[in-house]
């Protein structure tokens, strides 16, 4: 069985940093995609970045290009969400997703890992 974990989450000022990482063991291909996505209460959860474990490129929602980087370490199974200039409409639950191709902010079949809270202040 799949077994997504994150970890990472915390709270800082507006302007901060943080890095949020996502471990994904077990999955049953060696090349899949691994998302990070955020919801807040009352909305949708939304696409944030997201990057396939073979040499394709990532991929990022237009509110953190520039601003999130993803990256990953295949060897640890460990993908990264490095997060610069945070602000407080970035604050959400972010989870980390695992599933088959990077190529809908929508995936089906996907394992989830329970979230972790990043809290921006002003």
């Amino acid at each position: 069985q799949v077994v997504v974990v994150e970890s990472g989450g915390g709270s800082v000022q507006a302007g901060g940093s943080l890095r949020l990482s996502c471990e994904v063991s077990r999955y049953p291909v060696l090349n899949y995609c691994v998302g990070w996505f955020r919801q807040t209460p009352g909305k949708e959860r939304e696409g944030v970045a997201m990057k396939y474990t073979g040499a394709i490129g990532p991929h990022y929602d237009n509110s953190v290009k520039g601003r999130f980087t993803i990256s990953q370490d295949r060897d640890k199974g460990t993908t990264y969400l490095q997060m610069n200039s945070l602000k407080p409409e970035d604050t959400a639950l972010y989870y980390c997703a695992a599933f088959d191709a990077c190529t809908t902010w929508s995936p089906v079949n996907a394992h989830w890992g329970q979230g972790t809270q990043v809290t921006v202040s002003p």
